[in-house]
């Protein structure tokens, strides 16, 4: 059966269908579904903004056979929703969106009707009229009809499931989720709540990256019967006398506590046609009394549509802290649906009352602020802080705060952190850029002191005793890291640390460190050792300092293993040194052969819009005098190829919100193309209108307006740039330039 999906609400569509122009708000752009097939890893389910829980509809367990395109165990599969999938299993509870590798997404809530079933491979339904819109989720499952609805709070999910008449089932299913740990504890306190928890964790396979959920589920119906599942194991001669040997037992009769690897929960009613039953779900990552707190405050007895509103109220008071006019209505929805994405990650660790699992130890401490978890640095250093520093700067401030305590908690910044655990996922030392752009920005209450610290041990560590730079050695000594295997990302990890170094040198240099600024600034433009004269791209380095052979460029391509890079090849990664342009530009042997041969990664499809390295090329092109309109054209292009608001409309992983953070930067005509530096580089505004509204805590002006001049509909090309009524000279504008000048006019027109 076709699935249909719905991402207006139902009081636009009826003023849609009377042919009256409804009141649309920036929360009735979103469209939920956009990122949920092509990889791009998002999903549709209810959240609310920097939420702890969200609540998705889970449909990755089974193959072809139940109408699967992705079964989550057959593949790399690191999402718990596919938009071409057709099977769902139930609610899955806390997860990631648009990240690479499979973790959380547990606590699968799932209604059914008739005889008591528990194997997810019988249980499960297809469905039909999703639904979606920021806070809310919806469908109908066909085998049973039985319509399903769900909301959020910050920290507490809420089911609402309308029955037929007859028998019905709830079941909770510890024993399978995306992530790849398993063991779970239950225990029901009565006959509508249970508590337990559950272990989650090694994700992208770090095997000591695991923590443990709590959990309290209540339901708002006092079951005519209720009791466990487990998966019993297998039995060799004593399968003749134990008819559940390697079958899921039903215990009817025992309600204590119940543990073990594949285990759940199930309540069962009789209902009537048209019942409703509410089921609320309140997690921490402290204690199942923090879980009960968090259920008791945020629900606080209050029923589904309350809830529902309130999560769709606070959607749009965020999303309204950018407001657009002009362009398309399809281009209104990529705009907001981006923002939306972007206000997922990083998201709030800690309880109601404040307390939070330290940061890679057993210590439970109080926030005295907002505490942050899912740290995906590697990719968010390059945009997503930069626009959160803008727009929310107050997060951003809670964000760093977050991450300087994490190095006073555990001896390190953090580079892929999840809910307290370091995954090392990925390289570089990517929270430098990230705390020098914030400071950098005037973003300056945080323990600076403790700040720089962190980062001068990073950075001059040895490698044996360096977490996050642990092959470091060589390029302390040599300015490189050398390929010790053919495919250790050595070039990779070097430029990530250049660029670090890069940020940290300038840190040093505003703090009065002078001599520290002169050696992080040395090492990074170590990068010149990687340049290839007879390939014109980074090449790999072997120990004896000579170029790795044989070579190829574009090998890579497609997530194929490279040597040297990660997730690329030279191509995607041979202009990636933002800091030092002048600098690559003289090693390429001038401007002309510069422009040339960026250009020639656009016309020869070697640009990767979906991995980060490359993503801030086009604006490269606005670094040299005559060549900005190549930046201009690209940006249009890429855009309208590749960001759609249809399920596949972003390019691939969403990493966080970081593609996502690229479409509005670019839409909105600016983008942050060096991190750690404070500058960003104009480019035509999708919009003919966008007002940033400043928080008045750190910005003088209360709002940043940007205005696009269009002398017809095909002017694409910037003639000229004002601020606040005066000629602005240059493409690329300082952060203090831009949020103080009240009002950038770009006139536009339709030739370069």
């Amino acid at each position: 059966m076709k699935k249909l999906s719905i991402y207006l609400t139902a009081t636009a569509l009826a003023f849609l269908s009377q042919g009256v122009q409804a009141q649309v708000s920036p929360v009735d752009y979103v469209n939920p579904f956009v990122g949920t097939t092509n990889y791009g890893t998002t999903n549709p389910g209810a959240i609310c903004p920097q939420g702890l829980m969200s609540v998705v509809p889970f449909n990755v367990m089974g193959d072809k056979s139940v109408g699967n395109r992705f079964d989550k165990d057959s593949q790399w599969f690191s999402t718990p929703y596919e938009h071409t999938n057709a099977y769902f299993t139930g609610f899955s509870h806390v997860n990631l969106s648009g990240v690479g590798c499979p973790d959380l997404g547990s606590l699968l809530l799932m209604p059914t009707t008739g005889k008591l079933n528990v194997d997810y491979m019988q249980y499960g339904s297809a469905y039909k009229d999703e639904q979606a819109t920021p806070g809310y989720y919806s469908n109908v499952l066909t085998k049973y009809n039985i319509k399903n609805e769900v909301s959020a709070t910050l920290r507490t999910g809420i089911a609402r499931f309308t029955f037929p008449k007859g028998q019905s089932n709830i079941l909770l299913n510890l024993g399978e989720g995306l992530t790849n740990e398993s063991g779970a504890t239950v225990r029901f306190v009565n006959d509508r709540e249970i508590e337990g928890t559950k272990l989650l964790g090694t994700f992208c396979y770090n095997p000591n990256a695991v923590f443990p959920i709590y959990f309290v589920m209540r339901i708002n119906k006092a079951p005519r019967e209720r009791g466990y599942w487990k998966k019993m194991r297998p039995m060799t001669a004593e399968a003749q006398w134990d008819s559940t040997a390697g079958k899921n037992k039903i215990y009817a009769a025992y309600t204590k506590e119940m543990s073990g690897d594949d285990i759940g929960t199930w309540f069962t009613f009789d209902t009537e046609e048209g019942e409703t039953i509410e089921v609320s779900m309140g997690v921490s990552f402290v204690s199942i009394a923090n879980a009960r707190l968090n259920l008791e405050t945020e629900q606080a007895n209050r029923h589904f549509d309350e809830i529902r509103a309130e999560a769709r109220a606070k959607w749009n008071e965020d999303l309204s802290r950018i407001l657009v006019e002009g362009g398309t209505e399809q281009q209104k929805r990529v705009f907001y649906t981006a923002m939306y994405h972007l206000l997922i990650h990083p998201n709030i660790l800690q309880d109601v009352n404040g307390q939070y699992p330290a940061m890679e130890g057993d210590a439970i401490l109080t926030a005295k602020g907002n505490r942050y978890t899912v740290f995906s640095l590697w990719d968010t250093y390059r945009n997503v802080h930069q626009l959160m520093t803008l727009v929310y700067p107050d997060r951003q401030l809670d964000m760093v705060r977050t991450m300087v305590d994490m190095y006073k908690e555990h001896g390190w910044l953090p580079k892929w952190e999840l809910y307290g655990r370091e995954t090392l996922t990925m390289e570089g030392d990517p929270s430098i850029p990230v705390i020098v752009d914030t400071w950098m920005k005037g973003l300056r209450d945080f323990d600076v002191q403790a700040a720089y610290e962190a980062m001068y041990k990073s950075a001059t560590l040895p490698g044996k005793d360096n977490l996050m730079r642990p092959d470091v050695d060589d390029y302390y000594a040599k300015g490189y890291v050398p390929l010790m295997e053919q495919y250790d990302n050595s070039v990779s990890h070097a430029l990530e640390y250049y660029i670090a170094d890069y940020a940290l040198s300038k840190f040093a240099e505003a703090l009065g460190k002078k001599e520290d600024a002169k050696l992080f600034h040395k090492r990074s433009m170590g990068y010149k050792n990687y340049y290839c004269k007879e390939f014109g791209t980074m090449r790999p380095i072997l120990p004896d300092g000579t170029f790795y052979s044989p070579f190829d460029p574009k090998e890579g391509e497609n997530f194929a293993p490279s040597p040297g890079f990660h997730e690329g090849n030279a191509w995607n990664y041979t202009f990636y040194v933002p800091h030092d342009v002048a600098g690559l530009t003289k090693l390429m042997g001038g401007k002309k052969n510069f422009v040339n041969k960026l250009q020639k990664v656009f016309d020869e499809g070697l640009y990767d819009p979906a991995n980060e390295p490359d993503i801030a090329y086009p604006y490269l092109f606005s670094y040299f005098k005559g060549e900005e309109w190549r930046t201009q054209k690209e940006v249009k292009r890429l855009l309208a190829k590749y960001f759609t608001d249809q399920p596949d409309g972003i390019p691939g992983n969403d990493d966080t919100g970081t593609m996502s953070a690229w479409a509005m930067l670019s839409m909105m005509g600016f983008y942050p193309d060096c991190p750690g530096v404070a500058e960003y580089t104009l480019t035509s505004p999708t919009f003919d209108k966008v007002t940033i509204k400043l928080d008045p805590k750190y910005y003088k002006n209360s709002q940043l307006v940007i205005e696009a001049v269009r002398p017809d509909t095909d002017a694409d090309y910037i003639r000229e740039v004002k601020l606040n009524g005066k000629k602005f000279n240059g493409y690329r504008i300082s952060h203090d330039e831009l949020v103080n000048a009240g009002t950038v006019e770009f006139s536009l027109q339709d030739k370069k």
